[in-house]
């Protein structure tokens, strides 16, 4: 059963996505050679926390930590840990916000020092691909017009996309009804309308795009450990055009900082 919100619901959803705009804004600051997850996990808590949100995947379904953090060849749920990032890696951030009631979820593929020009390619086209996902969730389209959206162009590109992973709508709950494949037929799906709100979030693989799961239970992987790229936002179905609440604008501030 699909929940649709009140504008009044989709502004407190906007206020949990700016504080996890900040909290990128946080873990951004510190990507570099030399760093563990884990480190980024706990500056990422810290920041939910004193600004009066609550991480919402930590302890969802048992997962440990505040973030998602996926290296490289991992698609996603990637656990914190202690492992060194090092110049050329690329890492997805996940991460999620409960606030006033409602989830906000976004995640963001950051440059680890340089990067191959291919792997760079791939980012830049995963989350172009984000925003011409967005650009189909209007009033009056179908599911199947996101998913075509992502998939046509990134394929079009040389790359693939993930199948068994999808977006999903967001609220009270972090998961709710309906999912959103990365890839479909335009004119095929659930209408959309007015209310609805998703998280959008290509998953695209520079290698094929078979994934395998992890020991751990969470992380998962390509199956031929080529990179993959991840970005997401939450997003309002509206009249026009998509009302996107969640936002990079603090994480890409920081990163223009760094990269001077």
């Amino acid at each position: 059963m699909i929940v649709y919100k009140t504008p009044e619901e989709i502004e407190l959803i906007r206020e949990s996505g700016v504080i996890l705009g900040k909290a990128h804004a946080e873990v951004a600051k510190l990507i570099e050679p030399g760093i563990t997850t884990l480190e980024l996990d706990k500056v990422a808590e810290e920041y939910i926390r004193d600004n009066g949100g609550t991480p919402s995947f930590k302890g969802y379904q048992g997962f440990p930590g505040t973030l998602c953090v996926s290296p490289n060849e991992q698609v996603v749920h990637g656990i914190p840990n202690n492992v060194v990032l090092k110049e050329g890696d690329v890492l997805s951030v996940d991460c999620g916000v409960f606030y006033k009631g409602f989830h906000s979820d976004s995640a963001y593929t950051y440059e680890v020092g340089e990067v191959a020009p291919e792997v760079r390619a791939l980012l830049q086209a995963t989350k172009e691909s984000l925003y011409k996902g967005i650009e189909s969730a209007k009033e009056g389209m179908r599911l199947g017009d996101i998913g075509a959206a992502i998939q046509n162009y990134t394929e079009d590109l040389g790359y693939s996309v993930v199948r068994e992973l999808v977006g999903h709508g967001v609220g009270k709950n972090l998961h709710e009804e309906p999912q959103v494949p990365n890839y479909g037929k335009r004119g095929r799906g659930k209408r959309l309308e007015e209310g609805m709100v998703l998280a959008i979030e290509p998953m695209i693989n520079l290698g094929k795009r078979f994934i395998v799961h992890g020991n751990d239970g969470w992380t998962i992987t390509t199956q031929d450990s080529a990179f993959s790229a991840h970005f997401e936002h939450t997003v309002a179905v509206a009249k026009g055009k998509a009302d996107i609440l969640t936002t990079f604008e603090y994480i890409e501030q920081e990163l223009k900082k760094k990269n001077g």
